[in-house]
C-alpha cells in the first residue's frame, strides 16, 4: 500500500519580528539588554521569527489554535472534507495542558469526530514520530488517510518574568541560548493512500530514525535545575519552588550539543550502507538544522566521508521563518512544495536531528506525476 503526501498547511502567529524587536516581544530581563543575543543570532543566522506572545508577554493564540489552523489550511487544500479524516496525528513539545494529550486538544479545535487519535511527544524529531504512526497506520490498510499536525508554542517560556522568578538573578547561558534560537508555528500534511487527481502528489517511500538515549545524557529539557539534574521538578514542595530553582526553564546544555553533526551524519551514512540511500539519485535535502553554524559543519563531515551533497539541492527556510522546533520540517515541506516546480521522479532526503536527548530521524520522498 503506498502512502501520498496529498497537501500541506502552515500557520505562523502574527508578524514577522526581526532580530532588533525580538527583546521589544520577549521582554528585558531585569530591564537589560542581553550581552549573547547577537552573538548566538550571527551564529545562527535567523533573521526573522513569529511568535504567538504579543509585547506585553500576552498568549494570543494557544498551541492548538495554531495546529488547528494548519489543519484547516492543510484540508482547504486537498481533495477531502474534515467529515472524511480517518486518523489525526499529533506532535509538539509542550501542550498548552499538561493532560490530556495534545491530540485530543486538536481534534476538539477542529471539531473532528470519532478519528483515530495519535500524540507524539519529543522535541524535534516528535514531529516524524507522529507522521510514521500516521504512514504505518495506512500502510497496513487500517485507514485511509490521516492528517498530521506538529505545532509549537516556545516564547511563553522565554518572556522575562520566566528568568526573573529564578533565585540567582544571573542567567546561564544554557538557559538564555534557546531564548535566541526557536519561535513559534505549526505545519500540517495530509496523507492518503491514493494520489490526488490534480497537482502535487509526493510519495513516502520510507521514514527511519535512531535513537541515541542509551549513549547520551539530556542535552535539551524543561523539568530539572541547572545544579540538580537528579530532581524532577516535581519533586519540590511547591511549583514557586520549583520556578526558583529554575527548574521549569527550556536549556541546552552546549557542551553536549556539538554530538548532533556527528550522530545525524552517522545515521545518514548507515542508511547508505544499508542501501536506502543513493546519493547520486538524491534531488533535493530538506534538513531541519537548528543553526547556520551546524549546516557548515554536516556539509565538512560529508565531504570527509565521501558523501557530498551539492549545496545547490539543500533547501532551507530557518533564516526567514525561525526555528519552530517539530513544527520545522512541516513548515519546510509546505512551502518548498508550493514554491518550488517539482518534476515527477525527482526524490526529497528529508532529515531531522534532535538534541533532546539525540534522535535522528530520516525521510525519503518521491514526487509523483
Amino acid at each position: 500500500m503506498a502512502v501520498y503526501i496529498n497537501s500541506t498547511g502552515r500557520y505562523l502567529p502574527g508578524k514577522a519580528i526581526d532580530n532588533e524587536e525580538i527583546e521589544n516581544v520577549l521582554g528585558l530581563i531585569n530591564g537589560k539588554k542581553s550581552r549573547l543575543k547577537n552573538k548566538i543570532l550571527n551564529s545562527n543566522g535567523i533573521t526573522k521569527r513569529h511568535y504567538a506572545i504579543n509585547d506585553k508577554q500576552q498568549t494570543n493564540i494557544s498551541n492548538g489554535e495554531m495546529a488547528a489552523l494548519a489543519g484547516k489550511s492543510c484540508i482547504e487544500s486537498s481533495f477531502i472534507a474534515a467529515s472524511k479524516i480517518q486518523m489525526l496525528s499529533c506532535a509538539t513539545s509542550q501542550g498548552d495542558l499538561v493532560l490530556p494529550g495534545f491530540g485530543s486538544m486538536v481534534q476538539a479545535e477542529l471539531n473532528l469526530s470519532e478519528v483515530e487519535l495519535h500524540t507524539s511527544h519529543g522535541i524535534c524529531s516528535s514531529s516524524m514520530m507522529a507522521l510514521k504512526a500516521a504512514y504505518t497506520n495506512i500502510k497496513c490498510d487500517e485507514a485511509d488517510n490521516a492528517l498530521v499536525i506538529a505545532s509549537e508554542l516556545t516564547s511563553r517560556l522565554f518572556k522575562r518574568s520566566r528568568y526573573e522568578q529564578v533565585t540567582n538573578k544571573a542567567v546561564d547561558f544554557n538557559a538564555e541560548f534557546l531564548r535566541w534560537m526557536l519561535s513559534d508555528g505549526a505545519g500540517a500534511l495530509l496523507l492518503e493512500n491514493q494520489i490526488r487527481p490534480t497537482g502535487t502528489s509526493i510519495r513516502i517511500d520510507w521514514i527511519k530514525s535512531f535513537s541515541h538515549a542509551d549513549v547520551y545524557p539530556v542535552c535539551m529539557s524543561v523539568g530539572i535545575a541547572k545544579d540538580n539534574e537528579h530532581k524532577s521538578w516535581q519533586d519540590y514542595e511547591t511549583y514557586s519552588e520549583a520556578e526558583k530553582a529554575g527548574a521549569l526553564m527550556l536549556r541546552q546544555d552546549v557542551r553536549l550539543l556539538e554530538n548532533i553533526v556527528s550522530i545525524g551524519v552517522q545515521g545518514f551514512l548507515k542508511l547508505i550502507t544499508q542501501g536506502k540511500v543513493e546519493i547520486n539519485k538524491i534531488d533535493h535535502v530538506l534538513c531541519h538544522f537548528s543553526s547556520k553554524y551546524f549546516k557548515s559543519k554536516i556539509f565538512d563531515m560529508l565531504e570527509t566521508a565521501g558523501a557530498s551533497i551539492p549545496e545547490s539541492k539543500w533547501y532551507t527556510n530557518l533564516y526567514e521563518r525561525g526555528n519552530t522546533g517539530c513544527a520545522s520540517i512541516f513548515i519546510m515541506l509546505d512551502e518548498f512544495i508550493k514554491t518550488k516546480k517539482l518534476k515527477a521522479g525527482e526524490t526529497i532526503f528529508c532529515m531531522v536531528p534532535e538534541s533532546g536527548r539525540f534522535n535522528c530521524a530520516y525521510m525519503h520522498l518521491t514526487v509523483m506525476e
